[in-house]
């Protein structure tokens, strides 16, 4: 990809600066911030613009408000956290757009900061709204994302927004350089071998086109959690009643079939053998070891097993380069966390005693490392679970493509 401006290539003297950062945090219901890992990856960035003597305007969104006004969902509660983070007190305006908005950022002096409210309190921010775009952009005289975990979406602040900046207004911050050069260092093939890919969760319509890429150049594919059941079905298993999240694809099948047809040459992807099946969906649920192709009726798979959790573990101790993304079961109920905090230690082993090169991304990823504590011992802990995965799709997020025009 051709290279991209980065705030280290600016002086922001005297500018007033948007920068779209994600501070969708996870909170628990005081308002105290579970994980502030994307906003400790964003303060760099901010910090290079105030050393810079210049001014800091913040957009971000924060959960799913629908394009309505609601305190559930107002960034207010940040100001307090961000003003002690940044040694500064952060100036705080109940809008994102409109004319108090725009008096506030002209009033704004050096070296201060300014957050304004959700964008998606506007739900034209979730609809690339060219108006609404501009709004945002009278607001500053230059543009940075910094919001790598959004950049694959199409919305206004992401992809529309940076279009009416020219290139020598608008660049990425330091979360989003950090996040392309160790996506781009993957890619490349660069990484140490044997190159170890662990791909988990529900959803396999989002990972075909992931794993099709990643076959070119990984040495092994491990695949578990609940995008394993439609392969051991395809290839002829009984799973019960393990869910199977397809989207109606009616090509899945035909694209599962040419991935394990192109397995049989290469032998790279591993599936697990063994699940632990449960009853119900519950942690009081009976649990019993069986075989993940023989999975019997109304039971499902919720959980790798110990013969695949000990399989996994052998394949990562012997790896250079590690990715993963998705877990392994549904680590959030504790009878079925084993596989999934399995395998985050032995990434964090592979990462501190043999110097492997690990990459994780995803919030269940990166939640089972801070489950067991090793969320420090991984190489990179990517702040987007969707914007990695389609990162390493094809490279063209939307986000990063319109900083390019």
């Amino acid at each position: 990809m051709k290279k991209i401006k980065t705030v280290r290539d600016f002086n922001f003297e005297g500018k007033k600066v948007l920068i779209r950062v994600d501070f969708n945090v996870p909170i628990n219901e005081n308002y105290q911030i579970i994980d502030d890992t994307r906003i400790q990856y964003s303060i760099p960035t901010i910090k290079k613009i105030l050393s810079d003597k210049g001014k800091v305007i913040l957009i971000s969104h924060f959960g799913r408000p629908k394009g309505k006004f609601s305190k559930n969902f107002s960034l207010k509660f940040l100001v307090n956290y961000l003003s002690d983070e940044l040694n500064t007190t952060v100036k705080f305006h109940n809008d994102c757009i409109g004319e108090k908005s725009e008096k506030k950022a002209n009033e704004l002096k050096t070296g201060e900061i300014l957050l304004l409210e959700n964008l998606r309190f506007y739900q034209e921010e979730e609809k690339e709204d060219i108006n609404f775009s501009k709004n945002l952009a009278k607001l500053a005289d230059f543009y940075v994302n910094d919001a790598f975990s959004v950049s694959h979406r199409l919305h206004s602040s992401v992809s529309v927004l940076p279009k009416l900046f020219n290139k020598k207004c608008k660049c990425i911050g330091i979360l989003m350089e950090k996040e392309i050069l160790f996506l781009d260092k993957f890619l490349s093939g660069k990484g140490k071998k044997p190159v170890t890919v662990l791909l988990g969760g529900a959803k396999i319509y989002s990972k075909i086109k992931i794993i099709e890429n990643l076959m070119d150049f990984s040495d092994h594919l491990l695949i578990g959690g609940g995008i394993s059941y439609p392969f051991i079905k395809i290839k002829g298993g009984k799973i019960g009643n393990s869910i199977i999240e397809i989207e109606n694809n009616k090509n899945i099948d035909d694209k599962l079939i040419s991935i394990l047809n192109l397995n049989n040459k290469k032998n790279i992807i591993s599936l697990p053998t063994d699940v632990i099946i449960s009853d119900y969906f519950d942690n009081s649920a009976n649990i019993k070891i069986c075989d993940i192709y023989s999975i019997p009726d109304k039971w499902i798979g919720l959980d790798i097993g110990p013969n695949s959790i000990k399989n996994f573990c052998n394949i990562i101790n012997k790896s250079k380069t590690i990715l993963w993304n998705g877990p392994m079961g549904v680590f959030e109920l504790q009878k079925f966390s084993f596989g999934t905090k399995s395998i985050a230690k032995a990434i964090a082993n592979a990462t501190t005693k043999n110097k492997a090169f690990s990459l994780v991304g995803g919030g269940d990823s990166v939640a089972a490392l801070k489950m067991v504590g090793y969320e420090k011992k991984i190489s990179y802990l990517s702040t987007g679970g969707g914007a990695m995965l389609e990162y390493l799709k094809n490279k063209n997020n939307p986000g990063i493509q319109a900083m390019m025009v």
